[in-house]
């Protein structure tokens, strides 16, 4: 399918490109785009001082630069910026960036000419995908200038799993290599694509994975007899938070007409909070995501661009600013990664009730012959480790600080390692819950037999039986343990109700 850019895309728009759609532009798109190149070229001609088209960047501003230097000035820009270390990035996340830098430039307000976005635009269209070093950026500089790279016909792209150097990459999908002009190679390697990119992709996850989180603990919570009224959205009602209420319907939606539950009513006075604050814990998550998404589709929204143009080629403004700073996203990546903490260390705990013969009520580590049989004791090793570092990550990326460009850029929001540090945190809590997922299947073994399950839960207990058997100390964990994190990780579970 093809999305089409009309005014801004949002954060779905760019997960959906990120994995494979296309994206197209509408007419009234490429008349600003048109616009604003033109109003850059009327900057040069006259002569005007503008930040990174008449003068050198960061540090250099105050250099000027002569006409017939500015598309060397651009060139070299792309190139001595391209200082990113590492592992290449996956291919989605390079996708979502180049997603987002178009959007960026659709805005009218860069100045570059179509033909960079027409690029970008075949690089999405033939799956050609620049090698981008996936370390070394404080914001946007190294993941934005290595993509760009591949336009001038440097650097390096995979295209059918074949790597290829950037001039013969550009050759096999019908490409000249492009000379730069005035702003170009600035605006390529400036604003918040990348970690607006990024954010995209991540908060796509995180909203499959907040679905699955509520899916996963209602089948815990049905296994070990919990005390539903705690949960229910009346006793949820006077502590009201918008996620909080949605955790608590959907909570009373999975367990609706569950046998087990009736059965276990009135056994406990109260649960342990690992079991009755899943609306409380899972609820502020969700919320923390709602203010999340609204700040990068305001990202989105956003010119990101340092200088901008306006005006019209008659009558050209230029504006230095900072746009290209993104405390907004720094901090609500951050944010994310604090409530995934929280929902990790939920879940473990709720894995180690389970599996502990303390108080579960169940066979000790949920093993078919305690003591011949270990089961799920090391799998409550790997999410307390797993969990453990996620409160690592959990410290936050925006308050991180640093100087460059000799002290020009004295201020570092850094929202790109805060959106970096909440994908390996994601990472975890997908393994986290894959294992609860894992001994909550094998619980409900247990007690099948005392009482029906809930509907919606019996479909999740037949989902993971589909895809791995009950354990009995007969094999590894660890395959099944990616079994189910890959449905975690690649399916909805609505896809599966």
């Amino acid at each position: 399918m093809t999305v089409l850019l009309s005014d801004t895309l949002t954060w779905p728009d760019v997960a959906r490109i990120a994995h494979g759609e296309t994206l197209e532009l509408a007419p009234d798109v490429w008349a600003r785009i048109e616009q604003a190149s033109a109003i850059v070229d009327a900057i040069v001609e006259s002569g005007v001082r503008a930040y990174g088209i008449t003068t050198g960047v960061g540090a250099l501003a105050d250099r000027v630069v002569s006409r017939e230097q500015q598309a060397a000035l651009s060139r070299h820009i792309v190139l001595s910026h391209s200082a990113g270390v590492g592992p290449a990035l996956p291919k989605p996340e390079v996708r979502a960036i180049i997603t987002a830098q178009i959007n960026n430039f659709a805005h009218g307000k860069s100045g570059v000419r179509p033909e960079i976005l027409r690029y970008y635009l075949k690089f999405l269209e033939t799956g050609l995908t620049p090698v981008t070093p996936s370390r070394g950026s404080v914001g946007y500089l190294t993941h934005n200038a290595a993509i760009a790279l591949l336009l001038i016909g440097e650097g390096k792209a995979e295209l059918d799993g074949e790597i290829l150097d950037g001039k013969t990459a550009l050759e096999t999908i019908g490409l000249p290599p492009l000379t730069l002009r005035a702003k170009e190679g600035l605006s390529l390697v400036n604003g918040s694509a990348c970690a607006t990119g990024l954010s995209s992709l991540a908060v796509s996850r995180m909203a499959r994975l907040l679905d699955w989180a509520d899916a996963i603990a209602a089948l815990t919570l049905e296994a070990a007899g919990a005390q539903i009224d705690a949960l229910s959205e009346f006793s949820v009602s006077v502590r009201p938070s918008p996620g909080s209420l949605q955790v608590a319907r959907t909570i009373e939606t999975y367990l609706a007409g569950s046998g087990l539950i009736a059965a276990a009513k009135g056994r406990r006075t109260q649960d342990a909070l690992s079991l009755r604050a899943v609306p409380h814990v899972h609820g502020a998550a969700r919320d923390v995501f709602a203010s999340a998404v609204r700040i990068v589709d305001q990202e989105l929204a956003s010119v990101s661009d340092n200088p901008f143009v306006s005006g019209t080629p008659d009558k050209p403004h230029v504006q230095s600013e900072a746009h290209a700073v993104a405390p907004h996203l720094a901090q609500a990546m951050d944010s994310l990664a604090i409530a995934l903490a929280q929902l990790s260390i939920m879940s473990e705990r709720r894995l180690d009730r389970l599996v502990s013969p303390l108080v579960s009520g169940l066979p000790a580590f949920l093993a078919q012959d305690a003591g011949a049989h270990s089961g799920f004791m090391i799998a409550q090793y790997t999410a307390a480790g797993l969990a453990n570092e996620n409160r690592r990550l959990a410290m936050p990326a925006s308050v991180d600080g640093g100087v460059t460009s000799a002290l020009q850029e004295d201020f570092l929001a850094n929202p790109t390692p805060a959106v970096n540090k909440l994908f390996a945190a994601l990472d975890n809590a997908e393994y986290i819950f894959a294992i609860e997922l894992m001994a909550a299947a094998q619980a409900q073994d247990f007690v099948s037999g005392q009482a029906e399950r809930a509907p919606l839960t019996d479909r999740l207990q037949t989902a993971v039986r589909q895809k791995v058997s009950a354990y009995a100390d007969d094999r590894p964990l660890n395959p099944d343990i990616e079994t189910l994190r890959s449905m975690l990780h690649g399916s909805d579970w609505s896809e599966l109700r």
